[in-house]
């Protein structure tokens, strides 16, 4: 094997290398650049000190292996100790909402502020942050509860 074709295989190495590290240490695009240099000088080296036909080879090999490699290590990456496998489920204990929006469901209330559409109400003797469905409703109007979803409480106004 011809002692020129080992410089650029290094600096592809290299190149493959820094491109796993930038997987799993995001560096905003400075390590990118950097493989993206060490490969870009690799194929220059190849195509100017060896010839045009290895240096179409060399470019052939990158565009398959490249991204090969990428998805690879995105594959790995998901299943490797640095991600975080834990998921947040309610039988766990976890909740999204707060038990207490979940009974506000049907009660009437005021709004506190203009809701343009979202603002504040006194529902139940609470301040809580409420949105109505694209209606202005002006600061002191009554107000009922219609949907509650997730922490989002939803009033129209009270029509009785």
């Amino acid at each position: 094997m011809n002692s020129n074709l080992f410089m650029p295989l290094i600096l592809q190495i290299a190149g493959v290398m820094v491109i796993i590290a930038e997987i799993i240490i995001p560096s905003g695009g400075i390590l990118s650049m950097i493989a993206a240099g060490l490969i870009g000088y690799s194929l220059y080296y190849v195509f100017s000190e060896l010839s045009a036909v290895a240096g179409y080879l060399f470019v052939l090999a990158d565009a398959v292996l490249l991204p090969l490699l990428v998805f690879a290590g995105l594959k790995l990456l998901a299943r490797s100790p640095l991600t975080l496998r834990r998921t947040l489920s309610s039988k766990e204990g976890v909740t999204s909402q707060s038990p207490e929006l979940e009974n506000l469901l049907g009660r009437k209330g005021v709004a506190m502020t203009d809701l343009r559409p979202s603002g504040k109400a006194l529902i139940a003797g609470k301040k809580v942050d409420v949105a109505s469905r694209g209606d202005y409703i002006r600061k002191g109007e009554q107000v009922v509860v219609v949907i509650v979803s997730g922490n989002q409480v939803i009033v129209e106004k009270n029509r009785e």
